[in-house]
């Protein structure tokens, strides 16, 4: 299987996705280095009421301690929050084997999701309902791919607030992931084109630049599932993805 060689849109929209996980880490830790500033300043203050031992500076010590402690709290916060993002980075980042290998999509799912959050911010709600999933054995990095561009697909589709609502679920012998959106929808013309190679209704710069042929390419020919949609002009889209819970040999040879 072979992928088309990245283009001027792919580029852009990789470099505003970037720029979105940039601006995800930056504000925590510009959290932290001010916190920090005011802590060092409390234990300066700190010093010297425990010099007097008065209590009037010890009752005033205590409440620096706390005020300290508060810090550190939200300075944990932050610390997780840039953990999350660099942990979805991980995740959609790592190549995949020659053999597919079991995971926990929801937890896939999840990673992906704090990466979108990073391109929408605020703009977009998500929402997640996700069902109990067997271990899925499948080429994780290539679904990640695919996850992604539908996400980002689906935000991108939606023009000021909206939602989007990700489910998952086990059924027969496989697992069911719906990725829905509240955006502008397809018409009848744009539905019979969707998975066309190298179709697209974007300007340059938005989308991830892999497009829905290559996302079909590799949940139907790499992993024998199947992806379809239902789109209505104003009410939104939702893509349906089928993945078997175990591969055979003969898939994406």
């Amino acid at each position: 299987m072979s992928f088309p060689n990245a283009d001027v849109h792919q580029f852009a929209a990789i470099g505003r996705l970037l720029a979105g996980i940039v601006h995800e880490i930056n504000t925590p830790i510009g959290s932290i280095f001010s916190n920090n500033e005011v802590i060092a300043r409390s234990l300066d203050m700190l010093d010297g009421l425990l010099a007097e031992n008065t209590p009037e500076s010890m009752e005033k010590a205590r409440r620096v301690v706390g005020s300290c402690q508060s810090l550190a709290a939200v300075d944990r916060i932050a610390c997780e929050r840039i953990r999350s993002v660099i942990r979805g980075l991980k995740t959609i980042s790592r190549v995949d084997s020659g053999e597919p290998r079991k995971v926990d999509l929801n937890e896939h799912l999840r990673d992906t999701l704090k990466l979108t959050q990073a391109e929408f911010r605020r703009r977009v709600a998500v929402e997640t309902d996700f069902g109990e999933l067997p271990e899925v054995e499948c080429y994780p990095q290539m679904l990640n791919q695919v996850f992604l561009n539908l996400l980002v697909n689906a935000g991108q589709a939606i023009d000021g607030e909206g939602l989007i609502t990700v489910r998952t679920r086990a059924e027969d012998d496989g697992v069911h992931i719906t990725i829905s959106d509240t955006g502008r929808g397809m018409t009848a013309e744009q539905q019979g084109k969707a998975f066309e190679a190298g179709y697209t209704t974007k300007a340059v710069g938005e989308g991830t630049g892999m497009g829905l042929a290559i996302s079909r390419e590799i949940i139907e020919e790499k992993h024998g599932g199947s992806i379809a949609f239902e789109s209505a002009p104003g009410v939104g889209t939702t893509f349906h993805i089928r993945i078997p819970v175990r591969q055979t040999r003969s898939v994406g040879q």
